[in-house]
């Protein structure tokens, strides 16, 4: 009688690192580009048939996973290269937000199609911001008209809360600063914003997220003026965001010299020289 005891089988981790590596293999946007290529391509101009589209097709295939190649495709119609430009060698489709009409009820539309996209599927809500910054970072690889139809959509977006302001800090990136990419681009962000929701509204937003006093960065340094602001934006027929910066100037004014003031007298320096400020 063998004496020997019986080896019993052990576990390895060697199935579960197979796993993991087949996982990465298997994340292949190709597929999937594929499937909302063919959708769109079917739904053609019709909004309303995108949106039904969109949201059955959550059921089947994994946004969660794919939600950048699938904000690509519905903004640019295709997957973007770093940069702006297409993917040459994915497939694209002509139904997508660049190629739209260049006006403002379409690109209402459009807001409506991403709002209910979003509402249906919550978690990808923090992705469709990723992806606006991404974007905004891009906006010198779009044409002029890719740009406006961009900025009107993001002001919807912006007076609709389906993004937050925060997403404009993209548009403070130096090379888009330097060549007045920013300042066009936020002139009809806002024009767009503005047209959905009154001055106060987005004013409060700006605050919210601490970009009210960093408008003038939307210029190059030697531009960086409330004078240079006001007429740029008054000429753009943004007359209420002109007279919201001045205020916000004065307001910080103000605030620097009651700040001067304390520092003044907490030094016990004469009242004399506090009345010369």
């Amino acid at each position: 009688m063998n004496n020997q005891k019986q080896q019993k089988p052990t576990l390895t981790g060697q199935r579960f690192k197979t796993r993991k590596r087949d996982e990465k293999e298997r994340f292949d946007p190709t597929q999937f580009q594929e499937s909302i290529v063919q959708g769109l391509n079917q739904t053609g101009t019709d909004l309303e048939a995108v949106a039904k589209f969109l949201d059955a097709s959550g059921a089947k295939l994994d946004y969660r996973r794919y939600a950048e190649t699938l904000f690509d495709i519905l903004v640019a119609g295709g997957m973007l290269a770093p940069g702006g430009t297409l993917s040459d060698d994915m497939t694209r489709t002509e139904f997508c937000l660049f190629t739209a009409q260049e006006d403002l009820e379409t690109m209402q539309a459009y807001a409506q199609v991403f709002n209910k996209l979003i509402r249906r599927y919550k978690y990808l809500e923090k992705g469709f911001e990723e992806e606006i910054k991404k974007l905004l970072l891009f906006l010198k690889g779009f044409t002029e008209s890719e740009r406006n139809k961009l900025a009107m959509l993001t002001g919807i977006l912006l007076a609709n809360g389906n993004i937050s302001a925060s997403i404009l800090s993209s548009l403070f990136n130096e090379n888009l600063v330097k060549e007045g990419v920013s300042a066009a681009f936020a002139v009809k962000l806002f024009k767009s914003w503005i047209n959905e929701k009154d001055i106060n509204s987005v004013a409060a937003s700006l605050r919210k997220v601490g970009m009210d006093n960093r408008l003038m960065e939307l210029f190059p340094a030697n531009k960086r003026s409330c004078e240079h602001f006001s007429k740029y934006c008054t000429d753009a027929g943004l007359k209420e965001l002109s007279d919201f910066a001045r205020n916000q100037q004065s307001i910080g004014a103000r605030k620097e010299l009651q700040k001067e003031l304390q520092e003044m007298m907490s030094r016990g320096d004469p009242q004399k020289e506090m009345r010369l400020l």
